[in-house]
Formats: structure tokens, C-alpha cells, sequence
């Protein structure tokens, strides 16, 4: 079998991605930052520093590696991190990786990259997407709008707000859409697009599509919430968040969120790829769902995950 590399292997989709390769016999190297993370994949990974920082020593660490899995990014600046850094560490890790002699590059992106877009995330990754198609290798990229799984950031802090508030606000008229990916859809289409050896560039749409009202709603609903649903302007909603921010320590959502989340950009326009249903992972879900806070800025930063009561 085949040395495989995936950027962030113990992550939310790395992880679900690193899980199918080590099935399949693949040997994984992890390249992270934060080498001492436990995890439960059942064997011990290969590691070596995603060091954007050197790269002749990343294309060092990259040599012998077949297929490069890619889900590195950031969310929002924080801590000298922001999307034009990301875009050049992006660009740094494609070119190593051909200098390296990997064989192709599976990428995810985001459902509607546009490189004449006002929001910075989704200006970025249209350009991390000319980078990689620039950079010599194979490459196949996926779109998800927005995933949920086992970690769900978006998801779970919905569920915990509903859970301890009494009020919940929806920024504007809640009719803007949401389709969401199951973690494990990706991460099949991931290790799929791996074997191949075309360049391709698809979203990896969910199969179900909801108005926000609607999807919340049905978050309420799995957690058994009582919360009284508002509408408010999207302002008012930024507010919220800041003012939570002392409690939590983490940013529940930017503006730019808010103004992608309105203007529908966490839709697909192409036929979904994905088949696990949120309306029956969220019933599912529902007992634990929201009960601990998972940090976004645990998940991505200095110290490993944080679960708040």
C-alpha cells in the first residue's frame, strides 16, 4: 500500500479521512502542529510539522507520499492567523508537495469559492484553488457548504444556546438556505477522489436542503429546547455573540458568517454527492448534542479541544 499525507489527520474531517486510509492499509503521516494529540485510530501515525515556515523541509517530509489530503484553512484571523496567510501557506504546501514528486492533491474547499467575492473566506479559497491548480499535481476538490458529524461546531452551538437560553435569535427573516455534509460523506468522497487521477472540482453537497428557520428547528427539536425563536437584524446577532464571547472564550460567528449565511452561500448549486441525512443524524443526536460547548479556538490553535460546561 501507498504512504499517504493529510494535513491535520486528528481534525474533524482529517481525522474521519486518516481513519479510511489506515482501513484501507495506507500508511498516514500527519502534518500538524500539535504533534501530542491523543486520538483512536488504532495505530500510531507517521507526524511531521506542517512548517509553512520551511519549504524544503516540508517537500522533505512529503517525498515518498502518493496522495496529499488537504483540509487546511482558517476560519477567521486569530492569533496572527488570517485568510491572505492562509492563502500563502496554502500555496507554500502545493508547491512542496510537487517538489516533492506527490502524485496528487485532494483539497477541501468550500461550496461557492468566488474569487470576485466581498467576503475574504470565500475570496480565499477561490484563490487557494488557482494555487493548487497552478502547482503541478493531480488534484480533485470538494465543496461542502458545511459539515456535521461528531464534532460540530456550527451545529452543537446551536444546540448548547438553545439548550441554556430561553430566547433564540435568527439573524433577518430565517428564509436564507442551508445544506448541510455529513463529515463521513467527505471523507468517502476524499479517499475516492484520492484513487483517482483527473483533476476534478465538485461541491460535496448534502442530500437535504433547508431554509436556517427549518434547521433550526430541528436542532430545537432534538434537544428538546423550549427557547423562544426571534427574528433580529444580523447586527443584533453579532452583538449576541460578542457579548457571549466572556463566557464561552471562543467567537460563535463573524460578520462575514452572517453575511455568507444570508446571502444562501451555505447552499450547493450542483447535484448533492452525499447521502447521510442530517434530519435523521440530528434525532439521533439529540441527547448529547449541545450538552458541552466545543470550542472552535481549541479545536484550531494552541491547546487541544475545549469542552465547556
Amino acid at each position: 500500500m501507498s504512504r499517504m499525507a493529510v494535513t491535520g489527520a486528528l481534525g474533524f474531517s482529517g481525522r474521519h479521512i486518516a481513519a479510511r486510509l489506515i482501513g484501507l492499509g495506507h500508511e498516514v503521516l500527519n502534518l500538524t502542529n500539535h504533534p501530542d494529540r491523543p486520538h483512536t485510530l488504532g495505530q500510531p501515525l507517521a507526524v511531521a510539522p506542517l512548517a509553512f515556515d520551511d519549504p524544503n523541509g516540508l517537500a522533505a517530509s512529503l517525498r515518498g507520499v502518493d496522495t496529499l489530503f488537504n483540509t487546511y484553512w482558517v476560519r477567521y484571523a486569530h492569533g496572527g492567523a488570517d485568510h491572505q496567510g492562509a492563502v500563502l501557506n496554502s500555496t507554500i504546501l502545493f508547491n512542496a508537495a510537487a517538489n516533492a514528486g506527490v502524485r496528487r492533491i485532494v483539497h477541501v474547499s468550500i461550496a461557492n469559492a468566488d474569487a470576485a467575492s466581498p467576503l475574504l473566506y470565500y475570496r480565499g479559497k477561490a484563490h487557494v484553488e488557482k494555487a493548487l491548480a497552478l502547482a503541478g499535481p493531480s488534484y480533485a476538490i470538494l465543496r461542502p457548504a458545511m459539515l456535521f458529524g461528531d464534532e460540530p461546531i456550527l451545529v452543537n452551538s446551536i444546540a448548547w444556546l438553545l439548550r441554556r437560553f430561553p430566547v433564540f435569535a435568527i439573524a433577518e427573516d430565517g428564509s436564507y438556505g442551508i445544506q448541510p455534509t455529513h463529515v463521513e460523506d467527505l471523507a468517502d468522497l476524499a479517499v475516492a477522489r484520492g484513487a483517482a487521477s483527473e483533476s476534478s472540482a465538485e461541491d460535496a453537497a448534502g442530500p437535504e436542503e433547508f431554509t436556517f428557520d427549518e434547521f433550526v428547528g430541528l436542532i430545537r427539536a432534538a434537544v428538546s429546547s423550549r427557547a423562544l425563536i426571534v427574528h433580529v437584524p444580523s447586527s443584533w446577532v453579532l452583538l449576541a455573540a460578542k457579548l457571549l464571547h466572556p463566557l464561552v472564550r471562543d467567537v460563535l460567528i463573524t460578520r462575514e458568517e452572517i453575511e455568507g449565511l444570508t446571502a444562501g452561500l451555505l447552499v450547493s448549486r450542483q447535484p448533492a454527492l452525499g447521502h447521510r441525512r442530517f434530519t435523521q443524524w440530528v434525532a439521533d443526536a439529540g441527547s448529547w448534542l449541545g450538552r458541552r460547548y466545543l470550542s472552535e479556538v481549541g479545536r484550531h490553535f494552541d491547546r487541544p479541544l475545549a469542552h465547556r460546561d
